[in-house]
Order: C-alpha cells, then sequence, then structure tokens
C-alpha cells in the first residue's frame, strides 16, 4: 500500500512523524512519551487493519461479493403461445363430392378416373372464401397425361345439414382456382388456333369475391405470351390440339 514503506522510525514500522522534528528520539520524555508511543501503537494497529483489506483484493472493508437481487418483487411470468385461430381443417373425399355432384357434367365424371392405382386426378384448397366459419373447399379435376385443368369447383359447407354444396363451377378447357388472402383466383389459358398444349397464346386471371350467396367477379388481368420462343419456333413434341377442340 502507497505510504507503508517499510522504514523503522522510533521503532514502528512504517509509521512517520512520530519521533522529533531532527529524527532523533530526545525531545519526548516521561508520560508525553508514553502518550505519544501509545498513540503509534493505536495508528499501527488501524493500519494494519486497512493493509490487510487491502491485501486480500477487497475493497478495504468487507467483501462479499455482488449485492443480492431484490427478492421482494413480482415474478416474471413466462409467456405461454397463444391458441392457434386457425380454423380446423378436416379432410374431405373430394372425389366423392364431385361424382356425386348433380352440377358436374358427366363428361367430367367420365373423365374422372386414376391416374395410378387409386390416385386421382384432383387438386384440392381448404380456405376461407364464403365466411361461413368452416374451411371452404376448392377443387381442381386435371388430365392425367399433362395436368391440364378440365374443371373447378367450390364448395361451402352447409349450416343446417352439415353437407357441401357447390357455389361455383366452370367446366372450361385449362382452367384452374386458388385462393388468394379471401379471394377466389380462376386462371384460365387461351388458345388459338393450333396452338399447341404447351403454349397457349395467354391467359386470364380473374378474381372472385363472395357477395351475399354468390361469387361476383371482382377483377380480371390478361396476359399476352410472347411467339418468339427459341428464336419464333416451338420445341418439344409435335404440336397437338388445343384442349376442347376435338
Amino acid at each position: 500500500m502507497r505510504g507503508l514503506n517499510g522504514r523503522r522510525e522510533n521503532g514502528v514500522t512504517g509509521v512517520t512523524g512520530v519521533t522529533g522534528r531532527n529524527g532523533r528520539n530526545g525531545g519526548m520524555t516521561g508520560p508525553r512519551a508514553a502518550s505519544t508511543t501509545a498513540v503509534a501503537v493505536t495508528v499501527l494497529a488501524a493500519v494494519g487493519l486497512f493493509a490487510t483489506g487491502c491485501s486480500t483484493g477487497g475493497t478495504g472493508a468487507r467483501d462479499e461479493g455482488a449485492a443480492p437481487q431484490d427478492q421482494g418483487g413480482p415474478a416474471l411470468a413466462t409467456p405461454t403461445p397463444s391458441a392457434s385461430s386457425s380454423p380446423a381443417f378436416r379432410r374431405v373425399d373430394v372425389v366423392r363430392l364431385i361424382k356425386d355432384d348433380p352440377k358436374v357434367s358427366e363428361r367430367v365424371k367420365n373423365d374422372l378416373k386414376p391416374c395410378v392405382a387409386d390416385a386421382y386426378p384432383v387438386d384440392t384448397s381448404y380456405g376461407n372464401l364464403t365466411g361461413t366459419g368452416a374451411p371452404d373447399v376448392v377443387v381442381n379435376v386435371l388430365t392425367c397425361g399433362d395436368a391440364v385443368g378440365i374443371g373447378t369447383y367450390v364448395y361451402r359447407l352447409r349450416d343446417d345439414d352439415r353437407t357441401y354444396e357447390n357455389v361455383f363451377a366452370l367446366e372450361e378447357p385449362a382452367v384452374y382456382s386458388a385462393i388468394d388472402r379471401g379471394d377466389l383466383i380462376v386462371t384460365k389459358q387461351r388458345y388459338e388456333k393450333d396452338d399447341p398444349v404447351a403454349y397457349p397464346s395467354g391467359e386470364d386471371v380473374v378474381t372472385f369475391r363472395w357477395a351475399g350467396n354468390r361469387f361476383t367477379q371482382h377483377d380480371i388481368v390478361r396476359n399476352e405470351y410472347s411467339k418468339a420462343v427459341d428464336g419464333g419456333d416451338f420445341t418439344g413434341p409435335a404440336p397437338t390440339t388445343a384442349p376442347g377442340d376435338n
């Protein structure tokens, strides 16, 4: 420690100012000298305690580690994930739904056959379209060979008997429906004469919204496709007749 330099003056190690002004023991005798000696011993004891605190790496008083945290405050609650607000999706036998639906044409019903084993060419989407609180069902019927849509349908769950009713149907070549944030998006490929199946001339993207008890058209976008494919010539297999032209 600073000031405790180990010098010895008047028999007291590391304490200055106890001896006489000239550094000798002559100037104080008798009771006054004894009193001065007692004071020196007291100072030495205090300095020794202070040195002990410094040598142990403490703060000079007591070293008790970090201050204890407040134990009286309320405990922090662990957040729990909220329950999902998504409706329960119940898988529907859409093949049976199509075959039993009187609004589906016999042509589509006859074409709806398994492609491999019991795998039918149908795509299904579940989502909120009509606001019943139960998921609506969108069904797309495709061809097995090139997966071209031949019919698209929307089924809504009835409140009274909990059966599904057909509230939208469109049967034409190369049609496909999807759900987008509560809207029904219907895409229809447009073929001109001699267009191969893989290369339609364009497409119409139609947005439908549920209003009252039926779907109404809200928006339509027409896309025109370029004919300049690989230098202006179609590639792949030989052109075939566009769907529905037979």
